[in-house]
């Protein structure tokens, strides 16, 4: 993507099924486990490079002896940061008790991170400071041990005011208000009632020591997402463990946020990508399992594990941005729908060059849209193959033109190489637009100037701002005749309020087209009819019903829209003719049938409270608030 945009955090959770001495006896180091948390979070670093969060929870430990370990870090490489402190922390505790390495119990009594239960967290800070209070996993501490409470996710609530408001008519009084402390201290709160529920029904037949196993044994953890996830009211893939060792993963009733899982004898993995426990464990992919909406894997004190639901599912709307462009495109599955989404354009593309395939070149805008292009260009030698059989069925070409027709292949070019990294020292916006226009550059000499069209395919198209101020300028160097940009993702015209910093509406090129569109048109008008449904849908409580933003849309065809996107991010001075072609909602659906949350594109949101940000982002744009209409942590 061009225009860089941050998303999705990332979760990795590993529970160690049999007892701790099995993996120092069978894999030879204590550090089994944060080993492999280490590889799982690294191999979804794409996820997050704001911040990164461990923590470990041993089970069984001695009362009088840490049993909860955490570290989580902003460096500017988190990951590594946290890990390079575990080993530091690891072999201080070793150092005079060599001895030792091989004593599970020792370990687990006296060394942090020795633990069974480990949980992992990748974050993308999208609003506030990027302070290290602000990385998951967060704590909730209490002395009882199955009170406790570690929770870490990938998660947008829509609904924040109404969770907070809710905590306070429960007698709590929030620290802060933000949806990540919100969802902990809901289920906190649940948690603590679950607790008190199995004391009062047990206090009689156990002492008062006894009854720490009992609830921990007896807790009814679905019972606590049941009561405590029922307002939620957004995307999410929440991880959460209790201080005694069980642990959930639960997920929301659309699937909106991915959440995959992988169990044997002895483990249990969750992570947001299936390549990452892949690789971690060395398991075919058919062994990884999709959390299904509206459930949670919950794994138990002792090891058991299974899917409970917790809330009903609803239709099932997975994020289809995870396909295009967030996940790793090396999970089979989104490789080959990725290449589907660049064959799919195949049509529109051989119609703006005119079928001129012989002048035309084709490329891509580094790296993530490499995989769109293959299945472009399989596409087009596609169409070639239907080409070279009709000329042959027909019989009226001569030899030699038949041997051009069998040779001809389409003119493949690396013309897009990043060769840059802006640096925020330049500050004033002159000197920082001609740092920009330098942060991609070109290969030269394989162009015929004035002759040439050049095709290039993005993932997407968002904001334009790197096509007008870098790549168009750097791609008109080169003297084409025409300069086509492909999108292999829809226009993006509607904020998205599930974990994807998406949300001021006028920073998308689409929203703006749309607008410069009623103006030439002069039905402006339609902007105030908008506005006025939007404010007497909020004073009346209906905001949530209905997506009025929609409506602005609808006199114009898609066509009209990406012809004025085009005129938008086209500079001054360009020479070359220049087209923008997106991809169909359509054609999006074809290639990702099984994630079909489409709702940046659409407009149709899983959620009420999607509508709801919706309505409210269009009101912050037409009162010229500069606000998000939601806030992401």
């Amino acid at each position: 993507m061009s225009d860089a945009i941050k998303h999705e955090c990332g979760i990795a959770m590993i529970r160690l099924r049999k007892p701790y001495s099995y993996y120092i006896e069978k894999y030879g180091t204590p550090l089994y486990g944060v080993k492999k948390l280490y590889l799982l979070m690294e191999k979804q670093h794409n996820r997050g490079q704001d911040g990164a969060g461990v923590a470990v929870i041993k089970i069984g430990a001695k009362p009088g002896t840490r049993y909860i370990s955490r570290y989580r870090s902003i460096d500017t490489q988190p990951i590594t940061d946290i890990f390079d402190k575990i080993n530091k922390k690891y072999k201080k505790a070793v150092k005079h008790h060599k001895h030792k390495v091989t004593d599970a119990d020792w370990l687990k009594e006296n060394v942090a991170f020795t633990g069974e239960v480990l949980l992992g967290h990748l974050r993308y800070g999208t609003h506030g400071m990027n302070s290290v209070e602000n990385c998951h996993p967060m704590l909730r501490q209490n002395n009882w041990r199955s009170r406790n409470l570690v929770v870490a996710g990938n998660f947008n609530m829509t609904n924040v005011d109404e969770l907070f408001n809710k905590l306070i008519s429960l007698g709590q009084h929030p620290k802060e208000k933000v949806d990540t402390v919100t969802v902990m201290e809901k289920i906190g709160h649940f948690l603590d009632e679950e607790n008190q529920r199995l004391f009062d029904l047990y206090k009689d037949q156990y002492t008062n020591e006894e009854m720490s196993h009992v609830i921990e044994d007896k807790m009814d953890i679905p019972r606590v997402l049941r009561r405590s996830c029922r307002d939620f009211d957004g995307g999410y893939a929440m991880a959460g463990i209790m201080g005694h060792g069980a642990s959930f993963v639960a997920r929301d009733p659309a699937g909106i946020r991915p959440a995959y899982y992988y169990a044997d004898d002895e483990v249990v993995v969750i992570a947001s990508e299936k390549p990452a426990i892949k690789t971690t464990f060395n398991v075919d992919y058919d062994q990884i399992k999709e959390i299904t909406p509206g459930h949670a894997l919950i794994v138990d004190k002792n090891g058991n594990y299974g899917e409970h639901k917790f809330i009903e599912p609803i239709e099932k709307r997975s994020c289809s941005f995870e396909r295009i462009y967030f996940s790793r495109g090396s999970d089979p599955n989104i490789y080959n729908e990725r290449k589907a989404l660049g064959r799919l354009l195949v049509p529109q593309v051989l119609e703006a060059i005119e079928y001129d395939l012989e002048n035309t070149v084709f490329s891509y805008i580094p790296n993530t849209a490499e995989t769109a292009f293959l299945g472009m260009v399989e596409g087009l030698q596609d169409f070639l193959v239907q080409q070279r059989k009709q000329a042959i069925l027909e019989g009226t070409v001569s030899s030699s033109e038949l041997d051009k027709i069998l040779s001809f292949r389409p003119r493949v070019e690396k013309l897009v190489i990043k060769d840059a990294k802006l640096r925020t020292f330049i500050t004033d916006d002159a000197h920082r637009d001609d740092l920009v226009a330098h942060v991609y550059d070109t290969t030269y000499e394989v162009i015929k100037k004035g002759v040439d069209t050049l095709v290039l395919i993005d993932d997407s198209i968002v904001r334009g701002t790197t096509l007008e101020k870098s790549i168009l300028r750097m791609l008109d160097r080169l003297e084409p005749k025409k300069i086509i940009i492909v999108s292999s993702a829809p226009q993006i015209r509607f904020p998205d309020c599930y974990g994807i910093d998406m949300s001021r509406m006028k920073e998308f090129v689409a929203f703006r087209a749309m607008l410069a569109l009623l103006k030439e048109r002069k039905t402006e008008n339609i902007l105030d009819d908008v506005l006025t449904k939007t404010k007497n849908a909020i004073i009346s409580g209906r905001e949530k019903e209905e997506n009025f933003a929609k409506a602005l849309y609808t006199p114009f065809t898609d066509e009209q829209i990406s012809d004025k996107i085009a005129q938008i991010v086209r500079p001054k001075d360009l020479k070359a003719e220049l087209e923008v072609i997106f991809q169909t909602v359509d054609n999006l659906h074809k290639a990702c049938p099984n994630h079909s949350g489409d709702w940046y594109f659409t407009g149709d949101y899983p959620t009420p409270g999607g509508n709801g940000v919706v309505n409210k982002a269009f009101l912050n744009f037409m009162e010229g608030k500069v606000g998000r209409a939601y806030e992401i942590f």
